[in-house]
């Protein structure tokens, strides 16, 4: 190794040291995690909410199934996952969950379909948690359908996420 090699390798090494250093203490500098709402823990009964799509009934549409699919979909996946009891009006509930299909950009390019899950108080209606998860694109309709399918998959995990302790280790 030629002595202009060791010094350029010498202090590579010495910058990566001080990067690593520095990352880490970055991380031991970061608060811990805030405790998830004692009420999502506790909740039993659930009333699921529409919050809608932005497919526009003028366009052909972007996946199948139409603007109620994620409503439709999610819907099921909480029945089938027995963790909570589905229940007709928000008075009975212990919290709401509002599920929706939003769709910024214009089609094409640009274009990002999104789910948006919030749920709520539903005494206050005040937010006590919400997710966000953008939905791949792809050109060919099965595999926009196939990516919603993911997307569905992944909003759920997100909230099941949620029904752990509320410690570091079990957060999403």
């Amino acid at each position: 190794m030629t002595p202009y090699v060791k010094a350029v390798v010498g202090v590579s090494l010495v910058i990566l040291f001080l990067q690593v250093s520095f990352l880490a203490a970055q991380q031991s500098k970061l608060a811990p995690a805030a405790p998830i709402p004692q009420q999502i823990m506790a909740a039993k009964k659930v009333f699921i909410a529409n919050a809608g799509g932005d497919e526009r009934r003028y366009e052909p549409a972007i996946f199948s199934g139409g603007p109620e699919r994620v409503y439709d979909e999610f819907y099921a996946a909480v029945r089938a996952g027995g963790r909570y009891q589905i229940v007709g009006t928000p008075a009975d509930a212990d919290l709401l969950i509002e599920i929706g299909l939003t769709a910024p950009g214009a089609s094409g390019v640009g274009y990002d379909p999104q789910f948006r899950l919030a749920i709520r108080d539903p005494k206050t209606n005040a937010l006590l948690w919400a997710f966000t998860e953008h939905v791949q694109w792809a050109i060919q309709q099965g595999n926009r359908d196939k990516n919603f399918d993911q997307t569905l998959t992944r909003i759920m995990n997100d909230m099941q996420g949620l029904n752990g302790p509320s410690d570091t280790a079990n957060r999403p």
